[in-house]
């Protein structure tokens, strides 16, 4: 059995009360913010018309919550965004090996791939509603316009920094590009590809409120816009709120992935 030693001890132990301090620093921030927000608005510091406050916000969630409304628009988002998240992590994975595969290629597609992802995709969502019409594809597609072409480049990046030495002795061995991939590629880019998910999570989120802005008739995207229209700015900041804890949420979620991955190498 290890054993530990003092010093050993002592640094767990300062490790752990940093990071109970961080963790309580966080959680009195918040506080501290959401107690600010309420008190300028009872005191009139703000309009709590426009800005709104945490109590209007609580009793709009639950009022919400009690007509069954909110978890549908709730859902119809996560499942978007999921569905799109799919989407992306099969299309840049495949894209990417391909562009690996085949150096001519990479070549002829690099600055397009460049130009793509630098493109507002904002600006694109007018044109899918046009193309595809205003439905729960185009949202889909407008999710993972966000995400795809960064993802691509990210992945390729990473594949092409894979050790060459290693690359070699398969090729000295009689291994194909297949082995090469199979047996050096992809197992050295577990940890580039559970990172570019984390991004790639939050950013088909974006994408998909960018679309629910445009076409939709359900979901918090939807929800931020009536809102604004109808000067209901409970359910805006509300549903930014429930946007924020979903982003949250997924990121750990993939986080804990991750680290499951990680203890299991």
């Amino acid at each position: 059995m290890i054993q530990t030693s003092p010093e050993q001890k002592k640094y767990l132990r300062s490790q752990r009360r940093e990071k109970s301090l961080v963790l309580l620093i966080r959680f009195l921030l918040l506080v501290f913010f959401l107690a600010f927000w309420e008190l300028a608005a009872s005191l009139g510091w703000i309009d709590s018309f426009i800005f709104s406050s945490p109590r209007r916000v609580f009793f709009t969630f639950l009022e919400m919550l009690k007509e069954q409304s909110l978890l549908s628009h709730i859902g119809v988002t996560l499942l978007e965004t999921l569905v799109s998240f799919f989407f992306v992590i099969i299309l840049s994975l495949g894209v990417s090996i391909l562009l690996w595969a085949s150096p001519r290629l990479s070549h002829i597609l690099d600055p397009y791939l460049v130009v793509l992802n630098s493109l507002p995709k904002s600006a694109l969502a007018p044109l899918l509603i046009v193309w595809l019409g205003a439905n729960v594809r185009t949202i889909i597609v407008a999710g993972l316009s966000v995400a795809i072409f960064g993802s691509v480049i990210n992945l390729y990046t990473g594949f092409q920094e894979v050790d060459p030495d290693k690359l070699k002795l398969i090729a000295t061995l009689g291994g194909q590009k297949r082995e090469q991939l199979i047996k050096v590629v992809l197992p050295s880019s577990v940890g580039l590809i559970l990172s570019v998910m984390k991004v790639n999570i939050g950013l088909c989120l974006v994408g998909v409120i960018i679309g629910e802005f445009i076409g939709a008739r359900k979901g918090l995207g939807y929800l931020i816009i009536y809102g604004s229209q109808v000067f209901k700015l409970d359910w805006v900041i509300m549903s930014i709120l429930i946007l924020c804890l979903l982003a949250m949420a997924l990121y750990f979620l993939l986080s804990a992935v991750e680290k499951a991955c990680q203890r299991g190498r």
